[in-house]
């Protein structure tokens, strides 16, 4: 029984040694995950390619799942509920990284991506960290807020999608 275990963890161990958070310009990478915010919760996905040594561009797209009903008061000053429909739960950006791992020394199976992104709700920021257990998958974790919302309510469904999140999943390289 020992021995399998031993065999098992230098396998780990070797799949450790060659694993790459971030590779360069050409890097690719995929990733789900379940998005967290006030009030919501959801599913994540983000696509990134690498342009250089450091420098990555990207798309990502959140769909809420499940999202509670907000109370707010409309133009005539009555409280009515506001329940978000598909337009509410979705959310599409670009991005831009800066891969930092290597600049800051961290090992190569692990990155640090400050970033901006564009969408449809907001312009905005996001750092985030992953972590690969071999060449092709690992995981990450991602905060997000928003600079500049956009639209002129500020209150009810429209602050899905517009506000601190947290994504929290997995990452592969294609």
């Amino acid at each position: 029984m020992s021995k399998k275990i031993i065999t098992l963890a230098l396998l780990c161990a070797a799949g450790l040694m060659n694993a790459q958070a971030y590779k360069g310009k050409g890097d690719k990478k995929f990733q789900v995950a379940a998005n967290l915010q006030s009030g919501a919760a959801g599913i994540h996905a983000s696509a990134d390619y690498g342009l250089g040594e450091n420098i990555s561009l990207g798309v990502t797209s959140t769909y809420l799942l499940t999202a509670d009903d907000r109370v707010v008061i409309n133009e005539q000053g009555f409280a009515v509920i506001d329940s978000p429909d598909f337009i509410d739960k979705f959310d599409a950006k670009v991005r831009f990284n800066a891969n930092l791992g290597n600049v800051i020394g961290l090992p190569e199976t692990m990155d640090v991506y400050p970033g901006l992104n564009l969408g449809l709700r907001n312009f905005g920021t996001h750092i985030g960290f992953r972590y690969f257990f071999t060449d092709g998958f690992g995981v990450f974790s991602e905060a997000g807020v928003p600079i500049t919302k956009y639209g002129g309510k500020s209150y009810g469904t429209e602050k899905y999608n517009n506000q601190f999140v947290l994504n929290i999943g997995a990452s592969f390289n294609f």
